[in-house]
This record gives structure tokens, C-alpha cells and sequence, in this order.
């Protein structure tokens, strides 16, 4: 058998739901916490086309769901203000935002949180799926990396779960859950979320000393996060009448928009896109933690395909006789450079360094894992210990010995010096008389330098002076 599906309890849930044309059921069912709870078939005991869902509207399920109280505070309403005036930016989160929000939405409501909290996306990354922030979080919900190991997001050279779309997910509701459990307020929940379980703990120990309230609005927090919460609450507001601030809904059906499905053999990412005959893009928005062109069968990775997509892969796959996976990935045993590590497995050295993206000039230390592709003699599907704890380090080369270093003179028999010269000396001799002639234009060259980098950094300010956006945290989300 090449490529077997698992089938999750979830599948239980999915034909009732099937059978009685309601989607409405959140029941949490975590079994492992890595199986995805998205809706998944057995692609070969079971027909994509018998998992189906009624078309209601998903925002009226989101409206009933809201419980959090507006702000109507100036800030939340200059938020709205800010949105309604550019509905181009607003309709494409939302049109993005269609991929994800059922998915997230069952979960929210499966742990009774407000549904407010799936509209959190919209502020943390606009729905971009590989959006990145200037401190390097990353994915729908902006992970940093030590936050994202807190929550065993798997970080590595062929994944990062900080951008996977149902691990991110419920990672972030873990965490929000366990912020709420701690401040008692969904504000604060939130206010953490942004700016740290410690600093929200300090500015409420800060207040309690000052005799003053410890509620969100009432403590002292950088701009960023005092705006956090109006920015949430103007989407809800968007959400609740977006006819009132020019805003178009998408349509969104309240059914799943994707289906996940287990591997238990590598593939290739081309080969997926084939098979499920789904534009490479898409498939990217759905799938961005896969850093590599295979995805493995042992890192308890599943692949996301659209409701109607699924069932093409399903039949394409039965048809096909080829090999699925054309890479591998092995262990380099000791620390050398690209074009060594290439002639010792047989690859070229540009696919070596393309594939891995490894720098010109970097030499690759022992205990890097590498992708390369498969060959008669390295054939098989990644290994469980390569795929869990794959790390890729590099190094630059030690310098090269100087090619001008000095001979010692040696004594003669008497026992003076001899005749020969240094061979240090005239390079010496040289290296003194620039000096000498840098001395002289060291004012004319330093007052030059001054002027040509005030006229940068004059430069650089003026590029930069644009208004900030009140919106975007600091994340790269334009689409």
C-alpha cells in the first residue's frame, strides 16, 4: 500500500453531520494532540464527494457567537474610521480569510470562546498565511519562535507549525485560553497575547501600588497594544453591519473549506499540485509550514486541499504508478564545504545549495541534515529521527594563511645578521606611505563621509515618513 489515509474520530463526526445536514456540532475530539480535527476521510474506504455540509452563512454563526462588550471609546472608533476608509484593504483580508475561518471558528466555538477571537487574524496578519513581523513572528496567528516552542510548534528545517494553519491555530487557543484562566478578562487575555504575560502582571503591580484599577484601559502599555483591542472590536463592528461602512462580505458557506489528509509515504509538493489539479498558490496559502519540495510521512504532517480538489486527488492518485517522492534527506558526518558535501553524495552542488538554500561561501557543519535528491543509492522516504529534529548548520571557511608573511632573517657564522632582507619590509614600507598619504586628506575624506551619511539617514527619514498604519502590526500582509 503507497499512500494510506488515516481515518480520526473526527470521521464519525463527519458522516453524522453529513447525514443530518448540520454543521452546528462543536464537540471537542482531541485524541492525539498532533491529528489534525479538521474534516479528514479515509480516501480509500471513503468518497470526498459524501462529506458535505448545508450552505449556511458562516457570518451569522460568527455574529451569534460574539460575547465580548464594544469599546465605543475614541480609539476603537478611530479604528473603524480607518478601516471603512480603505474597504480594497479590508475585502481582500476578507476574501482571504475565507480559506481559514470555518476551520477556526469550530474550534472557538468547541471551546466556548467568544467568536471575536476568530476575528483575531484579521489584526495579527490580515489572513496572510506567510506574513512575518520585524521580531520574526511569523503565520495567521504570529508566533515568535521561543513562544512557538512553549506551545511545541515544531521549528526545523522542514517545517514550521508557527505558519501551519490547524497547529498555529490551536496553539494560539491554548494560549489565549491560559491568559484568560489568568487575568480573568478577555482584554487582558489579549493585552498579554501582544505584549507578554510579565509586562501586563508589572503594569497591573504598578497600578495596585498607585491605588489605581487594573483593567485594560486602565493601565499604562505601549501604543501597539493599547490599540489592540479597539482594532479587534472594529472588525466585529465591521463584521456586525459592513453594510454601514461600505465593506462586501464574502460569501462563506458553513462548511469546511478544506480537507486534511494523512501521508504515510513521502511526496512531492509538484506532485500534490498535480494530482489535485489546484493551483500552486493555493496550495501554498493552505500548506505555508512546508519549508521543503517533499513532505514527509513521518513528521505527523497532513496535506490541506480544497472541499471540491480533495476528491479529484483522490482519483488522480488511484491512477498513478510512478515514484511519489524524488527527495530524501541524509546526515553529513562531517563539517566541510558545499562543493565537498556535494562530491561525497553525489549531487550537484547548485542543486545542493538551491534545494537547502545554503549561501555562497558557507561550509555545512557535521550533524546538518541536507535534502538531496533520491538516487540507487539513497532511496528511501525520510527518516522519523531526520523529520522531528532535522537542523541545518553553517559556518564561514577559516581565513586563508597570509600570503605575504615574513621570513626571519638567519644569523651567519659569527654570528651577526646576515644580508637578507625581510621580505616584510617593502610591504611594510608600502602599507606606511599610504598611511602617510591617507593622513593627509584624513579631514577632507572624514568631513565627506559626515555629509554623505547626514544626507542618508536625511534620505532614509524622509522615505519613511509616511503616516503609520494603525492597522498592521509591523507585518509584511500587502496582497
Amino acid at each position: 500500500m503507497r499512500l494510506i489515509y488515516a481515518l480520526t474520530v473526527l470521521v464519525a463526526l463527519i458522516n453524522g453531520c453529513a447525514s443530518s445536514g448540520d454543521w452546528s456540532s462543536d464537540t471537542p475530539t482531541v485524541v492525539n494532540p498532533k491529528a489534525s480535527k479538521a474534516a479528514r476521510v479515509d480516501l480509500e474506504k471513503q468518497s470526498v464527494s459524501k462529506v458535505y455540509a448545508p450552505s449556511d452563512n458562516l457570518w451569522i454563526r460568527i455574529r451569534d457567537g460574539f460575547q465580548m462588550e464594544p469599546m465605543n471609546n475614541p480609539l476603537e472608533i478611530e479604528q473603524v474610521r480607518w478601516l471603512s476608509a480603505r474597504p480594497d484593504y479590508v475585502n481582500r483580508s476578507m476574501a482571504r480569510s475565507s480559506r481559514y475561518l470555518f476551520y477556526i471558528v469550530q474550534e472557538v466555538n468547541a471551546r466556548n470562546m467568544p467568536t471575536e477571537i476568530a476575528l483575531l487574524p484579521f489584526v495579527e496578519s490580515a489572513f496572510v498565511t506567510h506574513a512575518k513581523s520585524r521580531a520574526k513572528a511569523v503565520g495567521l496567528w504570529q508566533f515568535m519562535p521561543a513562544t512557538g516552542k512553549d506551545f511545541r510548534l515544531t521549528q526545523n528545517v522542514f517545517r514550521d507549525e508557527r505558519r501551519d494553519v490547524l497547529q498555529s491555530t490551536d496553539a494560539a487557543l491554548d494560549y489565549l485560553q491560559r491568559l484568560y484562566a489568568q487575568f480573568g478578562t478577555w482584554e487582558l487575555a489579549l493585552a498579554a497575547y501582544n505584549w507578554g504575560t510579565g509586562n501586563v502582571m508589572k503594569a497591573q503591580k504598578r497600578n495596585i501600588a498607585a491605588g489605581l484599577p487594573t483593567d485594560y484601559e486602565s493601565l499604562k502599555m505601549p501604543k501597539e497594544t493599547r490599540q489592540y483591542v479597539p482594532k479587534l472590536m472594529a472588525y466585529r463592528q465591521i463584521v456586525l453591519d459592513p453594510s454601514a461602512y461600505g465593506i462586501d462580505l464574502p460569501e462563506l458557506e458553513n462548511h469546511p473549506y478544506f480537507i486534511a489528509v494523512d501521508v504515510s509515504n513521502d511526496i512531492d509538493v509538484a506532485l500534490v499540485i498535480k494530482l489535485a489539479d489546484i493551483p500552486a498558490e493555493e496550495f501554498h496559502n493552505l500548506n505555508p509550514s512546508f519549508n521543503k519540495p517533499v513532505i514527509l510521512s513521518n513528521a505527523n504532517q497532513q496535506i490541506l486541499l480544497p472541499f471540491a480538489h480533495a476528491e479529484i486527488f483522490q482519483e488522480n492518485l488511484k491512477n498513478y504508478s510512478k515514484p511519489l517522492a524524488s527527495w530524501t534527506a541524509v546526515q553529513i558526518k562531517k563539517t566541510e564545504s558545499l562543493d565537498q558535501a556535494a562530491k561525497t553524495l553525489g549531487v550537484a552542488p547548485d542543486t545542493l545549495r538551491d534545494v537547502n538554500g545554503i549561501p555562497k561561501g558557507m561550509r555545512i557543519k557535521a550533524g546538518s541534515t541536507v535534502l538531496i535528491p533520491k538516487s540507487s543509492l539513497v532511496s528511501s522516504d525520510v527518516s522519523p529521527t531526520l523529520a522531528e529534529n532535522a537542523s541545518l548548520s553553517l559556518e564561514k571557511p577559516p581565513p586563508p594563511p597570509s600570503a605575504s608573511k615574513c621570513v626571519k632573517p638567519a644569523n651567519n657564522a659569527n654570528g651577526s645578521k646576515g644580508a637578507q632582507q625581510n621580505k616584510c619590509a617593502p610591504v611594510k614600507q608600502a602599507k606606511k606611505t599610504d598611511q602617510t598619504n591617507a593622513k593627509g586628506n584624513s579631514s577632507k575624506n572624514n568631513a565627506a563621509s559626515q555629509h554623505k551619511s547626514a544626507s542618508t539617514d536625511l534620505a532614509k527619514s524622509a522615505k519613511n515618513s509616511s503616516p503609520a498604519n494603525p492597522i498592521n502590526k509591523g507585518v509584511n500582509t500587502k496582497q
